[in-house]
């Protein structure tokens, strides 16, 4: 019966190779079903043709491959493709691939909805339904890579988990599919390349820094006073700004890697000068940057864009203390596939 097979990307290299032997089989035949699944992303037994008939039988009785399936592509006019991805128990996330002229980005998602509460985030509204495996999110990011050797002839090049959901709400679901696409075995990218993004959740990011991890850490900060940030993001009353501070002192201790801060300028709300003075001090415990992120609406009235003037004296003050600063132009907002946006509206 269907339930008693077993998802066989949930099984390492080691219990497939345990496996063949305990049928009468050679081991290095769990090589082979191991490449088909994650280097060459097999999504059926039947296609793995250098395996005999049989064994694709005894493998089609054990085992299903619960593989995702793109249910939805929609491209934007500035060359952002929006996937719509089915998982196996009928629920959607979505993904997205920047192109720009020297890159290709996958923006991926860790959790169907979000565990999180922030009032000017589409995905937030979902709520979590549940946490991704680590399959699913590799999933999502071999089939950007897949379209972006279609559609722009090259290969998938970043990563930045700044889909739906909570990273650090499913670490190690998160760890362990980085550490299958920066595996030799799988696709090989560098963790440099490698961005997971925060709406800060200090004990995890601790965990991090004792973990050992490569890639870069983000952090969706949009606010340095406690009282503006709880507003907007409420689970900030839980992870206030001073164990989020001590914990990002805590990183740099550990790995030496400046964190990137994302920020949300929105009128009436962070766009005064004493807003501005409370990033610049934040800025100061740790190196970093920051990211000036475009709002893209999602139908609240409470937040709107702020105007260019009010970008402007961020950065003057940011550069000023010799903090790198960029202003990022979201891209994609025209399918929805922007960041806060992504929100299963098809």
């Amino acid at each position: 019966m269907e339930s008693k097979r077993k998802d066989i990307r949930a099984l390492t290299k080691e219990e497939l190779r345990d496996f063949f032997v305990g049928q009468g089989d050679k081991a290095f035949r769990g090589n082979q079903v191991y490449e088909w699944l994650w280097i060459k992303g097999a999504h059926d037994f039947e296609s793995m043709t250098n395996l005999s008939k049989q064994t694709r039988a005894l493998l089609d009785e054990h085992f299903v491959i619960n593989h995702i399936a793109v249910d939805q592509i929609q491209k934007s006019e500035d060359g952002t493709l929006k996937n719509a991805v089915a998982l196996h128990d009928g629920l959607i996330v979505e993904s997205v691939l920047i192109p720009t002229e020297t890159r290709t980005t996958a923006c991926v998602s860790s959790q169907v909805g979000c565990s999180l509460d922030c009032a000017f985030c589409a995905t937030a509204q979902l709520k979590r339904m549940r946490n991704l495996n680590p399959d699913e999110i590799y999933d999502q990011v071999m089939a950007i890579h897949k379209e972006s050797q279609l559609y722009y002839n090259r290969p998938l090049s970043n990563i930045v988990f700044m889909g739906m959901g909570e990273p650090l709400m499913n670490y190690n679901n998160v760890l362990a599919a980085v550490d299958k696409i920066t595996s030799k075995e799988g696709l090989g990218m560098s963790p440099k390349r490698i961005v997971v993004s925060t709406s800060g959740v200090p004990k995890m990011i601790k965990k991090l820094a004792d973990d050992e991890v490569k890639f870069n850490l983000a952090v969706s900060l949009h606010s340095a006073i406690q009282e503006t940030r709880e507003k907007i993001m409420p689970f900030a009353k839980r992870f206030t700004l001073d164990d989020l501070r001590e914990s990002l002192e805590y990183w740099y201790a550990k790995t030496k890697r400046r964190i990137t801060y994302e920020y949300v300028v929105w009128k009436d709300i962070n766009d005064s000068e004493e807003a501005i003075d409370a990033l610049v001090k934040f800025c100061q415990y740790v190196p970093c940057k920051v990211n000036i992120i475009e709002y893209n609406p999602i139908g609240d009235d409470q937040f709107k864009q702020a105007d260019d003037a009010t970008l402007d004296r961020y950065i003057k003050k940011l550069e000023a203390k010799r903090i790198p600063v960029t202003v990022r132009r979201s891209r994609g907002k025209d399918i929805d596939a922007a960041c806060g946006q992504l929100a299963n509206k098809h």
